[in-house]
């Protein structure tokens, strides 16, 4: 079953497309990468999504449903630029937002007292949102956001400003929140991150789909057959016969092969010429140089 299925959304803001004719389906209990340049139209989906904003056409489904405002209480929404009352107590803070979310006062408490108690943080619950550092604040409003455990979760950036230790604990709630039944729609402009955590992802540019799909799959798609062979010795003489050297090094190459559909063949002449081969690997492309060659590195801004 779908969480969620976009067909053909648009939205503009005067003369400015920002989603023209989006499509794309987001599969329960996935964790899900939305990808684009700057000015790509990111945002201006989220905020749909979210029902912040309305699409002037298209068709949009939340669980087989058509999107409608008592959808948003199943949805959890991490903003890139940050939401939090400054002068607010963390307590304060996140029990008010659980109570806008449908949570009784009681719930929304024990809530409070469980998520404090996991992230080791119960001495801050009477401190002022300013007083916390950007780190800490990011934190309060990763708790915020999934304190009454949303259907989908909607993170845009949310490892901006954490160190790697923050990082790292952020990155496992939402893997231990994917487990237990959250589907995950994730926003970054860091590709690794991506390639870490998304199985599915879908690429916009100017307001456009523009590739979609499992992850694997599209780096298999992109793939140039290239490989890297580390060897002891020498390599054979007529090698350019069979593969291009794209990079060499002492005991190492990387070549692109000729006889692209062959890579056991041309394993095999290497160990018929005597080449003592300790390693053979096809080398894909990383999310980070598919997105450059799609989207030309650059954007709207």
């Amino acid at each position: 079953m779908n969480v969620l299925e976009l067909e053909k959304v648009r939205k503009t803001y005067q003369k400015h497309v920002a989603c023209d004719d989006i499509s794309f389906d987001i599969e329960e209990g996935k964790i899900f990468g939305l990808l684009g340049p700057n000015g790509a139209g990111k945002t201006s989906l989220i905020r749909i999504i979210t029902t912040i904003t309305k699409a002037d056409s298209g068709k949009i489904l939340f669980n087989g449903e058509a999107l409608n405002n008592t959808h948003p209480s199943k949805i959890g929404y991490m903003p890139e630029e940050r939401g939090l009352y400054k002068k607010m107590k963390v307590g304060e803070q996140i029990t008010y937002l659980a109570r806008l979310k449908g949570f009784s006062k009681r719930e929304a408490f024990e809530q409070l007292d469980y998520w404090l108690d996991k992230f080791d943080i119960l001495d801050w619950r009477y401190k002022k949102v300013e007083e916390l550092s950007k780190g800490m604040q990011q934190k309060i409003q990763f708790i915020s956001t999934v304190i009454h455990n949303p259907k989908l979760l909607i993170l845009d950036e949310p490892f901006s400003g954490l160190d790697p230790i923050n990082t790292n604990l952020i990155r496992d709630e939402i893997y231990e929140l994917n487990k237990k039944g959250t589907t995950i729609l994730f926003s970054t402009h860091r590709m690794e991150q991506v390639e870490q955590i998304c199985e599915n992802i879908v690429l916009i540019n100017k307001g456009k789909n523009v590739l979609e799909g499992q992850v694997s799959d599209i780096k298999d798609k992109f793939k140039e057959h290239i490989y890297k062979v580390d060897f002891v010795g020498k390599i054979p003489e007529n090698i350019d016969e069979h593969a291009n050297i794209v990079e060499e090094e002492e005991n190492s190459i990387k070549v692109q092969l000729i006889d692209v559909g062959h890579a056991n063949k041309f394993l095999n002449y290497l160990l018929s010429q005597g080449t003592l081969v300790t390693s053979f690997n096809e080398i894909l492309p990383t999310l980070n140089e598919i997105f450059i060659k799609i989207v030309g590195g650059k954007s709207d801004e």
